[in-house]
C-alpha cells in the first residue's frame, strides 16, 4: 500500500497498490467524497501509466492542480519507488 499526502487540494491522502502495473484499491482521505470515489472506481485496474497519462494535468477551478492531478503524481512517485 503506498500512501501519498497531497498538496493543494482538499483532499489529506491518497492510499493505492500497485499491482502488476495496475492501479487497485485507490482511496482518498478528505476531499469531495462522491467525486473521488467516481476517480477510484473509474481507474481500478487502470494500468498506473494509463492513469498518469489520463489524469496529469487537471486542475480545479484556480488551483493549478487537483484531486486527479495529485493521485497521477502520487502513481509516478510509486513507480519510481518500485524501479529502484
Amino acid at each position: 500500500m503506498y500512501t501519498f499526502v497531497p498538496s493543494g487540494i482538499c483532499s489529506k491522502e491518497i492510499q493505492f497498490n500497485i499491482q502488476e502495473g495496475a492501479v487497485k484499491d485507490v482511496v482518498f482521505l478528505g476531499g469531495c467524497s462522491g467525486n473521488l470515489q467516481g476517480i477510484s472506481k473509474l481507474i481500478e485496474g487502470m494500468n498506473a501509466n494509463e492513469a498518469i497519462t489520463k489524469l496529469r494535468g487537471i486542475a480545479c477551478g484556480m488551483k493549478k492542480t487537483s484531486c486527479p492531478d495529485q493521485l497521477a503524481i502520487a502513481l509516478e512517485e510509486a513507480l519510481l519507488e518500485k524501479a529502484v
